[in-house]
């Protein structure tokens, strides 16, 4: 598991989609990238975030940056979820987890008093040059997604 670092290259990857598809983090060259990291499809804060960032989805683009989200739910998965929800945000499927590995997002956290392995939602803002602007670790949905919104308009 790797730890990155604001200022380090964001690892190139390429997961598939919901509806079908595939994404490449080298697609979005030249341009910002919100890459969010998410546990599960369909739980409370997972599904609160997405509906968030899909509300802000306008105002994200505005800023010049598309949002991606990545669990290890399979993308069968993330098409239920999205059409539940209604959701607009592109959602990717890292079901072997070498992404979330390779972004160091996976790893012991607490929930209830218990410790257990898990994705630590995370959200990196990844600028038009391909480098990591900022790292959001740990992050708390309430709030979140306007802080981020905030950060890519000023990237």
């Amino acid at each position: 598991m790797s730890t990155l670092a604001e200022g380090d290259k964001a690892p190139d990857f390429e997961l598939p989609t919901a509806g079908g598809g595939a994404i490449r983090l080298s697609d979005f060259k030249g341009r910002k990238v919100v890459l969010y990291f998410y546990p599960a499809d369909d739980t409370t804060g997972c599904t609160t975030e997405a509906v968030d960032f899909t509300a802000a989805l306008t105002d994200f683009e505005r800023a010049g940056a598309t949002v991606i989200g990545i669990s290890p739910d399979s993308a069968a998965s993330h098409d239920r979820f999205k059409a539940k929800h209604k959701l607009g945000v592109t959602l990717a499927a890292d079901t072997d987890r070498k992404v979330i590995e390779r972004y160091g997002v996976w790893g012991e956290k607490m929930m209830y008093g218990r410790k257990s392995m898990g994705l630590i939602r995370s959200t990196f803002l990844i600028g038009a040059d391909g480098k990591i602007l900022r790292i959001w670790r740990n992050v708390r949905v309430k709030g979140h997604v306007p802080t981020v919104l905030e950060a890519a308009r000023a990237a």
